[in-house]
């Protein structure tokens, strides 16, 4: 589900990638709608350096995230698999298993996995 993005949005984006200037996507030119997809997609060199981005954020910040991705706000669907893979275990590591497994069942049942 689309959505404008929020201060908080923009500011979460700004922690996990520091060298955005523009709220436009350079690939179809309209603006960012979720924060997952471009940090995956633009920002992130690979597995690693998405990883080590995600870590930056606070607990409150990934919880924010989770509730969102929950919600159907935050969409996953252009998510790289081995990215969504990496939040898993974060959302486990940081938050709870439980709130792991809801992302993957979430990931799982909305259709963003078949590509």
């Amino acid at each position: 589900m689309p959505r404008e993005m929020n201060s908080r949005d923009w500011e979460i984006l700004k922690v996990l990638a520091p060298e955005y200037e523009s709220p436009t996507c350079a690939g179809s030119g309209h603006a960012f709608q979720s924060i997952l997809p471009p940090l995956s997609n633009h920002f992130a060199a690979d597995e690693r350096d998405f990883e080590e981005r995600l870590r930056r954020l606070n607990t409150e910040d990934l919880q924010y995230l989770v509730d969102h991705i929950l919600d159907g706000s935050e969409s996953l669907g252009c998510v790289q698999d081995e990215d969504i893979e990496t939040l898993i275990t974060l959302v486990g590591e940081r938050i709870s298993h439980e709130a792991a497994q809801s992302v993957f069942s979430y990931y799982s049942s909305s259709g963003a996995c078949e590509r």
